[in-house]
């Protein structure tokens, strides 16, 4: 499948947001840790999060993620902690080929049964649950933050709860400090008890009723679209969004008012959910470096976005793009150049694009390698490059599943080929 997208001349929308995928997955597992019968309100419905609903809900001999990252490392330790059951976990052919050494490792330390039923160090797993104990874990600051949060859900469940220290540099840490806040919410005592150790106690959660707000990953698809409007007067209103998020991503909306972006919240009370307005401001920075350690999720966002705005950009801490669903780096650098621009990679944790141009190749469409975020992070292209085309577009079901219908609600044309 492959749409074509035509932009409008204006923007003037207001969007209900999906839920934080990333809040609702920890959100759920925590919930099952803590033997709840109250499902989280406002769940995302995205595919990662149904893959979790159901392995959570149905705990079948085999259990099938699909290209679900998050749901593979956060199940590997929750069914570390299921005494008494197996499991086998496996997923996608690309999830066979992501690595999952690192945190079956660290669980093992901790005494979990974990095997390899194919390649060493990448899924399918076969694992069998038992009560792990704990105390001291060290493991590099520098993996996917994913790694760290699932064995700090499990802290609580281990018999001497969990001492986690993060050697080397430290990314991600706004996604940690997220799932720390979603177990203090469950009734956990888990803190920073030194600047790379987390201290996890033997507290078990509680049971709580619990509301999840919305999401400011894709949010940020919404914040491009104004980055590249030139109407003066459009406007976007995003709904459902939460001033003060511990959601790493929040940080979209500071890192876009160098871009000619602003926001503007409403008047609810701090901590609720409430409404963005996003308008042009006018000014934007001839050039923008930034480090994305904290916020990878964001690269591709500002990589096509800053390149159409032919805005010259360096954007380091790229590290945990390579092992996403995708290649993320190698797909960017591929699929620019199909609109015209020649980036480079640095050190291969960077993304770097000084404003060389090449001959757009637009006629064989975006590509999107199975990848949400390449379809969600281009789409928005459309509003400065005629006839942009997305191939495979039902990728945004992973994360956005409503994303084309909020663009035909906002006025885009999408033209479907077979």
């Amino acid at each position: 499948m492959q749409y074509t997208i035509k932009a409008p001349q204006g923007l003037n929308q207001s969007v209900k947001l999906p839920a934080s995928k990333s809040i609702s997955n920890r959100a759920l597992v925590i919930h099952a840790l803590a033997g709840g019968k109250l499902q989280p309100e406002n769940l995302s419905d995205c595919d990662d999060t149904n893959v979790m609903i159901r392995a959570l809900r149905d705990m079948p001999d085999v259990i099938d993620i699909g290209a679900a990252g998050t749901a593979m490392r956060f199940m590997t330790a929750y069914l570390s902690v299921m005494e008494g059951q197996e499991h086998v976990l496996t997923g996608s052919e690309r999830m066979k080929h992501r690595p999952i050494e690192l945190l079956v490792g660290a669980l093992r330390s901790l005494g979990a049964d974990i095997s390899y039923l194919g390649e060493p160090g990448f899924p399918p797993l076969r694992i069998k649950g038992s009560r792990l104990s704990g105390e001291l874990l060290e493991i590099p600051g520098n993996v996917s933050s994913q790694y760290i949060s699932a064995l700090l859900m499990i802290g609580p469940t281990l018999k001497e709860g969990l001492r986690l220290r993060l050697t080397g540099d430290i990314i991600s840490r706004p996604y940690i400090d997220l799932t720390l806040s979603v177990m203090h919410q469950f009734g956990a005592v888990a803190e920073w008890s030194d600047f790379d150790t987390i201290q996890v106690k033997p507290v078990a959660y509680k049971e709580r009723a619990y509301y999840i707000e919305n999401d400011w990953s894709a949010a940020s698809y919404w914040y491009e679209m104004m980055a590249l409007s030139e109407g003066e007067d459009d406007e976007i209103r995003l709904e459902g969004l939460m001033d003060g998020s511990r959601q790493g991503d929040s940080s979209v909306r500071y890192i876009f008012s160098l871009l000619g972006v602003k926001s503007s919240f409403g008047t609810k009370q701090p901590g609720t959910p409430t409404t963005v307005t996003l308008k042009r401001k006018g000014s934007c920075v001839p050039r923008l470096e930034y480090d994305f350690v904290n916020s990878p999720d964001l690269a591709q966002t500002f990589v096509v976005c800053c390149a159409v705005k032919n805005v010259p950009f360096h954007f380091r801490g790229l590290s945990t793009l390579k092992i996403k669903e995708t290649d993320r780096i190698a797909a960017l650098k591929t699929e620019m150049r199909k609109l015209g621009y020649v980036l480079s990679d640095g050190d291969g944790t960077e993304l770097i694009w000084s404003g060389e141009r090449c001959e757009p190749q637009l006629e064989s469409g975006i590509d999107t390698y199975e990848d949400h975020r390449m379809a969600l992070s281009f789409a928005p292209a459309a509003l400065r490059i005629k006839g942009l085309k997305i191939n495979h577009p039902q990728v945004v079901s992973k994360s956005y599943p409503k994303f084309w219908d909020d663009l035909k609600a906002a006025g885009f044309c999408i033209m479907q080929d077979s």
